[in-house]
Protein backbone atom coordinates (compact mmCIF):
# COMPACT_ATOMS: atom_id res chain seq x y z
CA UNK A 1 0.00 0.00 0.00
CA UNK A 2 2.69 2.62 0.71
CA UNK A 3 4.36 1.79 -2.67
CA UNK A 4 1.46 2.23 -4.41
CA UNK A 5 0.48 5.56 -2.37
CA UNK A 6 4.08 6.88 -3.10
CA UNK A 7 3.14 5.91 -6.87
CA UNK A 8 0.38 8.12 -6.70
CA UNK A 9 2.04 10.94 -5.30
CA UNK A 10 4.58 10.79 -7.76
CA UNK A 11 2.13 10.97 -10.95
CA UNK A 12 0.51 13.75 -9.26
CA UNK A 13 3.53 15.66 -8.80
CA UNK A 14 4.65 14.93 -12.75
CA UNK A 15 1.51 16.14 -13.93
CA UNK A 16 1.28 19.56 -11.35
CA UNK A 17 4.98 20.85 -13.19
CA UNK A 18 6.73 19.61 -10.17
CA UNK A 19 10.14 17.36 -10.95
CA UNK A 20 12.39 15.73 -8.74
CA UNK A 21 14.94 14.99 -11.58
CA UNK A 22 17.90 17.65 -12.19
CA UNK A 23 18.89 18.44 -15.52
CA UNK A 24 15.40 20.49 -16.43
CA UNK A 25 17.00 23.70 -18.01
CA UNK A 26 19.34 22.80 -21.15
CA UNK A 27 20.81 25.18 -24.19
CA UNK A 28 21.58 25.18 -27.37
CA UNK A 29 25.42 24.22 -28.69
CA UNK A 30 25.73 28.00 -29.80
CA UNK A 31 25.45 29.20 -25.90
CA UNK A 32 28.09 27.23 -24.27
CA UNK A 33 31.44 27.69 -22.57
CA UNK A 34 34.00 29.92 -24.49
CA UNK A 35 31.49 31.38 -26.41
CA UNK A 36 31.80 35.02 -27.10
CA UNK A 37 28.81 37.60 -26.84
CA UNK A 38 28.39 40.89 -29.03
CA UNK A 39 29.52 43.42 -26.67
CA UNK A 40 27.78 46.63 -25.71
CA UNK A 41 24.47 44.79 -26.97
CA UNK A 42 20.86 43.53 -26.42
CA UNK A 43 21.81 39.52 -26.58
CA UNK A 44 19.51 37.08 -26.22
CA UNK A 45 20.02 33.73 -24.49
CA UNK A 46 17.17 30.90 -24.78
CA UNK A 47 16.84 27.52 -24.26
CA UNK A 48 14.14 25.16 -23.51
CA UNK A 49 13.06 23.59 -20.17
CA UNK A 50 9.45 22.20 -17.72
CA UNK A 51 6.55 23.92 -18.81
CA UNK A 52 6.08 26.64 -15.97
CA UNK A 53 9.77 26.08 -14.97
CA UNK A 54 10.98 29.81 -13.54
CA UNK A 55 14.27 30.61 -15.51
CA UNK A 56 17.32 33.21 -14.08
CA UNK A 57 19.85 34.14 -16.20
CA UNK A 58 22.71 36.20 -14.82
CA UNK A 59 25.96 37.67 -16.40
CA UNK A 60 28.87 38.04 -14.42
CA UNK A 61 29.60 41.52 -16.06
CA UNK A 62 26.90 43.20 -14.05
CA UNK A 63 25.38 40.04 -12.21
CA UNK A 64 21.90 41.65 -12.77
CA UNK A 65 19.57 38.42 -12.76
CA UNK A 66 17.16 38.60 -15.52
CA UNK A 67 14.18 35.79 -14.83
CA UNK A 68 11.56 33.99 -17.57
CA UNK A 69 9.29 31.20 -17.61
CA UNK A 70 9.16 28.50 -19.95
CA UNK A 71 6.31 28.51 -22.03
CA UNK A 72 4.01 26.20 -23.21
CA UNK A 73 6.16 25.05 -25.75
CA UNK A 74 8.67 23.97 -23.30
CA UNK A 75 10.92 27.01 -24.32
CA UNK A 76 12.32 30.27 -23.10
CA UNK A 77 13.99 33.56 -23.58
CA UNK A 78 15.95 36.46 -21.92
CA UNK A 79 17.18 38.99 -22.78
CA UNK A 80 20.95 40.35 -21.13
CA UNK A 81 22.49 44.23 -21.96
CA UNK A 82 26.21 43.16 -22.57
CA UNK A 83 29.46 45.49 -21.47
CA UNK A 84 32.50 45.85 -23.23
CA UNK A 85 34.86 44.36 -20.32
CA UNK A 86 37.50 42.24 -22.05
CA UNK A 87 38.09 40.05 -19.22
CA UNK A 88 36.34 36.05 -19.14
CA UNK A 89 33.06 36.32 -17.92
CA UNK A 90 30.25 33.72 -16.94
CA UNK A 91 26.32 33.06 -17.52
CA UNK A 92 24.68 31.28 -15.02
CA UNK A 93 21.33 30.19 -16.27
CA UNK A 94 19.58 28.67 -13.19
CA UNK A 95 15.98 26.83 -12.86
CA UNK A 96 15.57 23.27 -11.49
CA UNK A 97 18.97 22.69 -12.25
CA UNK A 98 21.66 25.20 -12.75
CA UNK A 99 24.12 25.65 -15.79
CA UNK A 100 27.06 27.76 -15.51
CA UNK A 101 29.01 29.20 -18.71
CA UNK A 102 32.55 29.74 -17.95
CA UNK A 103 35.15 31.36 -20.05
CA UNK A 104 32.87 33.82 -21.99
CA UNK A 105 33.78 36.63 -23.43
CA UNK A 106 32.79 39.77 -24.84
CA UNK A 107 33.78 41.15 -28.09
CA UNK A 108 32.41 41.27 -31.60
CA UNK A 109 30.49 38.31 -33.34
CA UNK A 110 30.69 37.28 -37.40
CA UNK A 111 28.77 34.83 -39.15
CA UNK A 112 30.98 33.40 -42.01
CA UNK A 113 29.21 31.36 -44.80
CA UNK A 114 29.06 30.34 -48.65
CA UNK A 115 30.92 27.40 -50.45
CA UNK A 116 33.77 25.31 -50.37
CA UNK A 117 36.07 29.21 -50.74
CA UNK A 118 35.17 30.29 -47.55
CA UNK A 119 35.16 26.60 -45.88
CA UNK A 120 38.84 26.30 -47.26
CA UNK A 121 41.46 25.87 -44.49
CA UNK A 122 44.74 25.78 -43.63
CA UNK A 123 45.15 22.36 -43.35
CA UNK A 124 43.23 22.15 -46.95
CA UNK A 125 46.41 24.36 -48.49
CA UNK A 126 46.95 28.00 -48.24
CA UNK A 127 49.91 30.38 -49.20
CA UNK A 128 52.62 29.78 -46.27
CA UNK A 129 50.13 27.75 -44.44
CA UNK A 130 53.04 26.62 -41.14
CA UNK A 131 53.99 29.59 -40.65
CA UNK A 132 50.04 30.88 -40.29
CA UNK A 133 49.33 28.07 -38.29
CA UNK A 134 52.17 27.97 -36.01
CA UNK A 135 51.20 31.58 -35.02
CA UNK A 136 47.51 31.29 -34.45
CA UNK A 137 47.48 31.56 -30.80
CA UNK A 138 44.90 34.03 -29.89
CA UNK A 139 43.03 33.06 -26.94
CA UNK A 140 40.63 36.14 -27.50
CA UNK A 141 39.65 34.66 -31.12
CA UNK A 142 37.36 31.78 -30.62
CA UNK A 143 35.63 29.67 -33.00
CA UNK A 144 32.33 27.93 -34.13
CA UNK A 145 31.86 25.19 -36.75
CA UNK A 146 28.53 24.55 -37.94
CA UNK A 147 28.67 20.86 -39.27
CA UNK A 148 27.15 19.66 -42.85
CA UNK A 149 23.55 19.10 -42.20
CA UNK A 150 20.47 19.27 -44.50
CA UNK A 151 16.71 19.20 -42.99
CA UNK A 152 13.14 19.86 -44.64
CA UNK A 153 12.32 22.10 -41.79
CA UNK A 154 13.44 25.00 -39.84
CA UNK A 155 16.10 23.03 -36.97
CA UNK A 156 15.92 24.77 -33.64
CA UNK A 157 19.60 23.43 -32.23
CA UNK A 158 22.66 21.89 -34.09
CA UNK A 159 25.91 19.82 -32.95
CA UNK A 160 28.98 22.05 -32.73
CA UNK A 161 30.72 24.02 -29.54
CA UNK A 162 32.90 27.00 -28.94
CA UNK A 163 36.71 26.25 -28.81
CA UNK A 164 39.59 28.75 -28.98
CA UNK A 165 41.83 29.66 -31.51
CA UNK A 166 45.22 27.44 -31.58
CA UNK A 167 47.55 26.44 -34.14
CA UNK A 168 45.02 22.83 -33.29
CA UNK A 169 41.72 24.71 -33.72
CA UNK A 170 42.82 27.35 -36.38
CA UNK A 171 44.24 25.02 -39.39
CA UNK A 172 40.58 23.08 -39.10
CA UNK A 173 38.56 26.28 -39.39
CA UNK A 174 37.59 28.91 -42.85
CA UNK A 175 41.19 30.50 -43.33
CA UNK A 176 39.24 33.47 -44.53
CA UNK A 177 37.20 33.46 -41.44
CA UNK A 178 40.39 33.06 -39.47
CA UNK A 179 42.26 35.99 -40.99
CA UNK A 180 39.58 38.91 -41.01
CA UNK A 181 39.15 37.46 -37.17
CA UNK A 182 43.21 37.98 -36.75
CA UNK A 183 42.77 41.66 -38.41
CA UNK A 184 39.71 42.80 -36.20
CA UNK A 185 41.36 41.08 -33.08
CA UNK A 186 44.43 43.35 -33.54
CA UNK A 187 42.60 46.29 -34.76
CA UNK A 188 39.92 47.05 -32.31
CA UNK A 189 42.30 44.81 -29.30
CA UNK A 190 38.67 43.27 -28.51
CA UNK A 191 37.30 39.46 -28.68
CA UNK A 192 36.44 37.99 -32.05
CA UNK A 193 34.02 35.20 -32.37
CA UNK A 194 33.52 33.80 -35.33
CA UNK A 195 30.72 30.80 -36.83
CA UNK A 196 31.36 29.44 -39.47
CA UNK A 197 28.21 28.08 -41.36
CA UNK A 198 29.19 27.03 -45.05
CA UNK A 199 29.73 23.84 -47.51
CA UNK A 200 31.85 23.02 -50.08
CA UNK A 201 29.90 23.56 -53.44
CA UNK A 202 26.33 24.72 -52.44
CA UNK A 203 24.37 26.91 -54.53
CA UNK A 204 22.79 30.23 -53.10
CA UNK A 205 19.78 28.70 -53.21
CA UNK A 206 20.13 25.82 -50.33
CA UNK A 207 21.11 29.38 -48.11
CA UNK A 208 17.62 30.68 -48.49
CA UNK A 209 14.79 29.88 -46.72
CA UNK A 210 11.57 28.44 -48.11
CA UNK A 211 9.88 31.33 -47.96
CA UNK A 212 12.18 34.21 -49.17
CA UNK A 213 12.37 31.72 -52.15
CA UNK A 214 8.43 31.26 -52.41
CA UNK A 215 8.21 35.14 -52.36
CA UNK A 216 9.88 35.91 -55.52
CA UNK A 217 8.62 33.24 -58.59
CA UNK A 218 12.27 34.33 -60.74
CA UNK A 219 14.06 32.42 -57.80
CA UNK A 220 12.03 29.80 -57.40
CA UNK A 221 11.63 28.75 -61.09
CA UNK A 222 15.39 28.42 -61.02
CA UNK A 223 15.83 26.76 -58.09
CA UNK A 224 13.37 24.22 -59.22
CA UNK A 225 15.43 23.34 -62.36
CA UNK A 226 18.64 22.71 -60.25
CA UNK A 227 19.88 18.87 -60.69
CA UNK A 228 20.65 17.35 -58.12
CA UNK A 229 24.74 16.76 -57.78
CA UNK A 230 26.50 14.34 -55.63
CA UNK A 231 28.48 16.50 -53.27
CA UNK A 232 25.50 18.71 -51.66
CA UNK A 233 22.32 19.94 -51.58
CA UNK A 234 20.69 21.75 -53.95
CA UNK A 235 17.16 22.42 -53.01
CA UNK A 236 15.60 25.83 -51.95
CA UNK A 237 16.66 25.88 -47.79
CA UNK A 238 18.41 22.44 -47.18
CA UNK A 239 21.29 24.27 -45.71
CA UNK A 240 19.33 27.12 -44.52
CA UNK A 241 17.32 24.69 -42.05
CA UNK A 242 19.89 23.22 -40.56
CA UNK A 243 22.95 24.92 -40.68
CA UNK A 244 21.49 29.00 -40.00
CA UNK A 245 17.91 28.66 -38.25
CA UNK A 246 18.98 26.78 -35.51
CA UNK A 247 21.77 30.39 -34.99
CA UNK A 248 19.26 32.96 -35.06
CA UNK A 249 18.65 35.09 -32.49
CA UNK A 250 21.98 34.42 -31.62
CA UNK A 251 23.04 38.02 -32.25
CA UNK A 252 25.76 39.31 -34.91
CA UNK A 253 28.24 41.91 -35.44
CA UNK A 254 27.71 40.74 -39.19
CA UNK A 255 27.93 38.38 -41.88
CA UNK A 256 30.65 37.84 -44.20
CA UNK A 257 29.89 35.76 -47.82
CA UNK A 258 32.42 33.73 -50.00
CA UNK A 259 29.86 32.33 -52.51
CA UNK A 260 28.50 32.27 -56.32
CA UNK A 261 31.30 29.57 -57.89
CA UNK A 262 28.03 27.08 -57.94
CA UNK A 263 25.61 29.95 -59.75
CA UNK A 264 27.87 31.34 -62.43
CA UNK A 265 25.34 29.17 -64.85
CA UNK A 266 22.51 31.74 -64.26
CA UNK A 267 24.27 35.16 -63.29
CA UNK A 268 21.09 37.76 -63.86
CA UNK A 269 18.99 35.20 -61.31
CA UNK A 270 22.51 35.75 -59.00
CA UNK A 271 21.72 39.09 -59.19
CA UNK A 272 17.99 38.96 -57.18
CA UNK A 273 19.39 36.09 -55.29
CA UNK A 274 21.96 37.93 -53.39
CA UNK A 275 19.71 40.46 -52.21
CA UNK A 276 17.06 38.39 -51.42
CA UNK A 277 19.50 36.35 -49.53
CA UNK A 278 20.92 39.38 -47.39
CA UNK A 279 17.30 40.45 -46.56
CA UNK A 280 16.40 37.73 -45.68
CA UNK A 281 18.94 36.79 -43.26
CA UNK A 282 18.46 40.18 -42.09
CA UNK A 283 14.76 39.86 -41.14
CA UNK A 284 15.17 36.51 -39.57
CA UNK A 285 17.53 38.20 -37.36
CA UNK A 286 15.46 41.09 -36.94
CA UNK A 287 19.11 42.82 -37.32
CA UNK A 288 19.89 45.39 -39.94
CA UNK A 289 23.84 43.94 -39.40
CA UNK A 290 26.65 44.32 -42.13
CA UNK A 291 26.85 41.67 -44.97
CA UNK A 292 30.29 41.83 -46.38
CA UNK A 293 30.95 39.53 -49.74
CA UNK A 294 34.13 38.32 -51.68
CA UNK A 295 33.48 38.85 -55.72
CA UNK A 296 34.86 35.67 -56.54
CA UNK A 297 37.96 35.08 -58.61
CA UNK A 298 37.99 34.92 -62.24
CA UNK A 299 38.44 30.96 -63.48
CA UNK A 300 38.33 29.41 -67.04
CA UNK A 301 35.05 28.47 -66.78
CA UNK A 302 33.22 26.70 -69.63
CA UNK A 303 31.88 29.47 -71.50
CA UNK A 304 32.84 32.56 -72.37
CA UNK A 305 31.48 35.43 -69.78
CA UNK A 306 30.09 33.36 -67.24
CA UNK A 307 32.95 34.87 -64.16
CA UNK A 308 32.31 39.11 -65.55
CA UNK A 309 28.48 38.52 -65.51
CA UNK A 310 28.74 36.63 -61.96
CA UNK A 311 30.89 39.43 -60.76
CA UNK A 312 29.00 42.07 -62.19
CA UNK A 313 25.86 40.54 -60.26
CA UNK A 314 27.66 40.52 -57.06
CA UNK A 315 28.34 44.26 -58.02
CA UNK A 316 25.18 45.43 -58.82
CA UNK A 317 24.13 43.99 -55.00
CA UNK A 318 26.57 46.64 -53.76
CA UNK A 319 23.38 48.92 -54.15
CA UNK A 320 21.78 46.98 -50.95
CA UNK A 321 22.16 48.80 -47.78
CA UNK A 322 25.27 48.18 -45.14
CA UNK A 323 27.02 45.82 -47.98
CA UNK A 324 30.40 46.15 -49.13
CA UNK A 325 32.41 43.86 -51.79
CA UNK A 326 35.87 42.42 -51.96
CA UNK A 327 37.63 42.64 -55.11
CA UNK A 328 40.55 39.52 -55.43
CA UNK A 329 41.21 38.97 -58.87
CA UNK A 330 44.89 39.57 -58.48
CA UNK A 331 44.97 37.24 -55.46
CA UNK A 332 43.57 34.49 -57.84
CA UNK A 333 44.45 31.54 -60.27
CA UNK A 334 42.44 31.41 -63.09
CA UNK A 335 43.59 27.54 -63.33
CA UNK A 336 42.44 26.62 -59.52
CA UNK A 337 38.82 27.73 -58.47
CA UNK A 338 40.22 27.77 -55.13
CA UNK A 339 42.78 30.31 -55.05
CA UNK A 340 45.00 29.91 -51.72
CA UNK A 341 45.92 33.09 -51.04
CA UNK A 342 43.07 33.37 -48.26
CA UNK A 343 45.27 35.61 -46.03
CA UNK A 344 44.52 39.09 -48.45
CA UNK A 345 41.16 37.76 -48.92
CA UNK A 346 40.46 37.82 -44.70
CA UNK A 347 42.10 41.19 -44.60
CA UNK A 348 40.02 42.68 -47.37
CA UNK A 349 37.07 42.05 -46.11
CA UNK A 350 38.21 43.22 -42.79
CA UNK A 351 39.13 46.26 -44.19
CA UNK A 352 35.33 46.77 -45.14
CA UNK A 353 34.35 46.06 -41.69
CA UNK A 354 36.62 48.40 -39.97
CA UNK A 355 35.81 51.18 -41.72
CA UNK A 356 32.12 50.53 -42.30
CA UNK A 357 31.40 49.12 -39.39
CA UNK A 358 34.01 50.02 -36.81
CA UNK A 359 34.35 53.52 -38.22
CA UNK A 360 38.40 53.38 -39.15
CA UNK A 361 38.15 55.97 -41.63
CA UNK A 362 41.93 56.04 -42.45
CA UNK A 363 41.46 52.29 -43.44
CA UNK A 364 40.91 51.98 -47.15
CA UNK A 365 38.03 49.93 -47.64
CA UNK A 366 38.07 48.97 -51.53
CA UNK A 367 39.41 49.33 -54.45
CA UNK A 368 38.23 51.97 -57.37
CA UNK A 369 34.48 51.22 -58.65
CA UNK A 370 33.27 52.53 -61.91
CA UNK A 371 30.68 55.35 -61.22
CA UNK A 372 30.40 56.68 -64.52
CA UNK A 373 30.97 57.50 -68.43
CA UNK A 374 31.84 60.50 -70.39
CA UNK A 375 32.78 60.53 -74.42
CA UNK A 376 34.96 62.81 -75.29
CA UNK A 377 35.21 62.79 -79.22
CA UNK A 378 36.69 59.41 -79.77
CA UNK A 379 37.68 58.77 -76.31
CA UNK A 380 35.73 57.97 -73.18
CA UNK A 381 36.55 59.33 -69.93
CA UNK A 382 35.75 57.06 -66.96
CA UNK A 383 35.20 58.11 -62.94
CA UNK A 384 35.47 55.87 -60.58
CA UNK A 385 34.34 55.70 -56.54
CA UNK A 386 37.06 54.99 -53.89
CA UNK A 387 39.80 56.64 -56.44
CA UNK A 388 40.06 60.18 -54.79
CA UNK A 389 43.92 59.52 -54.09
CA UNK A 390 44.20 58.50 -57.49
CA UNK A 391 44.82 55.14 -60.09
CA UNK A 392 47.98 53.10 -60.56
CA UNK A 393 48.86 50.70 -62.71
CA UNK A 394 50.44 47.76 -61.76
CA UNK A 395 52.83 47.05 -64.94
CA UNK A 396 53.42 49.04 -68.01
CA UNK A 397 50.45 49.62 -69.06
CA UNK A 398 46.69 49.74 -68.50
CA UNK A 399 44.78 45.55 -69.58
CA UNK A 400 41.90 44.37 -70.22
CA UNK A 401 40.06 47.55 -71.28
CA UNK A 402 37.77 47.07 -74.65
CA UNK A 403 35.37 49.70 -76.09
CA UNK A 404 32.69 49.11 -78.54
CA UNK A 405 30.57 51.83 -81.20
CA UNK A 406 27.18 51.61 -82.11
CA UNK A 407 27.89 48.10 -83.63
CA UNK A 408 28.03 46.80 -80.34
CA UNK A 409 32.11 45.10 -81.58
CA UNK A 410 33.79 45.18 -78.76
CA UNK A 411 38.16 46.11 -79.65
CA UNK A 412 40.80 45.86 -77.56
CA UNK A 413 41.57 49.65 -76.21
CA UNK A 414 44.13 51.57 -74.93
CA UNK A 415 44.06 53.25 -71.66
CA UNK A 416 45.62 55.72 -69.78
CA UNK A 417 45.39 57.00 -66.37
CA UNK A 418 44.58 60.89 -65.80
CA UNK A 419 44.31 61.64 -62.10
CA UNK A 420 41.84 59.72 -60.89
CA UNK A 421 40.18 58.67 -63.57
CA UNK A 422 40.79 56.43 -66.67
CA UNK A 423 41.19 57.66 -70.60
CA UNK A 424 39.86 54.81 -73.21
CA UNK A 425 39.94 54.68 -77.11
CA UNK A 426 40.89 52.34 -79.96
CA UNK A 427 41.64 53.63 -83.65
CA UNK A 428 39.12 51.22 -85.26
CA UNK A 429 36.33 52.79 -82.99
CA UNK A 430 35.32 56.85 -83.72
CA UNK A 431 32.37 57.48 -81.61
CA UNK A 432 32.96 54.93 -78.70
CA UNK A 433 29.49 54.29 -77.17
CA UNK A 434 30.86 51.48 -74.51
CA UNK A 435 33.76 50.50 -72.74
CA UNK A 436 34.22 46.71 -70.85
CA UNK A 437 36.94 46.00 -68.46
CA UNK A 438 37.97 43.04 -67.31
CA UNK A 439 35.39 40.90 -69.04
CA UNK A 440 36.89 37.60 -69.70
CA UNK A 441 37.31 34.23 -67.58
CA UNK A 442 40.71 34.75 -67.26
CA UNK A 443 41.05 38.47 -66.93
CA UNK A 444 44.23 39.51 -64.52
CA UNK A 445 43.40 43.28 -64.89
CA UNK A 446 46.10 46.02 -63.55
CA UNK A 447 44.00 48.94 -62.42
CA UNK A 448 44.42 49.85 -58.63
CA UNK A 449 43.83 53.16 -56.30
CA UNK A 450 46.77 54.32 -54.12
CA UNK A 451 45.69 52.02 -51.33
CA UNK A 452 46.68 48.89 -53.48
CA UNK A 453 43.57 47.68 -53.90
CA UNK A 454 42.10 46.26 -57.28
CA UNK A 455 39.36 47.83 -59.45
CA UNK A 456 36.00 45.16 -60.04
CA UNK A 457 35.50 44.28 -63.73
CA UNK A 458 32.55 46.07 -65.23
CA UNK A 459 30.83 47.44 -68.27
CA UNK A 460 28.77 50.46 -69.11
CA UNK A 461 26.87 48.60 -71.49
CA UNK A 462 23.39 46.82 -70.84
CA UNK A 463 23.84 44.34 -74.17
CA UNK A 464 22.71 41.29 -74.10
CA UNK A 465 25.04 38.07 -74.26
CA UNK A 466 25.94 37.10 -77.59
Amino acid sequence: MKLKTFFKRFVLMAMSGVTTQAGAVSLPAIIGNHMVLQRNAEVTIWGWGHTGEEVTVTGSWDNKPVKTKVNGLAQWSVKLQTSGVTQPQTVTVKGYNTIVLEDVLLGEVWLCSGQSNMEWSANAGIDNAQKHVAEANYPSIRFFQVPRRTADAPQLDLPGQWVVCTPQTMQHFSAVGYFFGREIHQNLKTPVGLINSSWGGTPAEVWLSAGAMAANPVLAEAAAKRKEVEWGPVQTAKAYNAMIAPLIPFRLAGALWYQGESNVDAPEVYAQMLPALIQDWRSAWKQDFPFYYVQIAPYKYGGAEEWPRLAEAQLKTLRVPHTGMAVIHDVGNVDDIHPRNKLDVGKRLAALALNKTYGKKDVVSSGPIYRSMKVQGNKTRLYFDHADQGLVVKGKELTYFEIAGEDQQFVPATAKIDGNTVVVSAKEVKKPVAVRFGWSNSANPNLFNKAGLPASAFRTDSWPRK
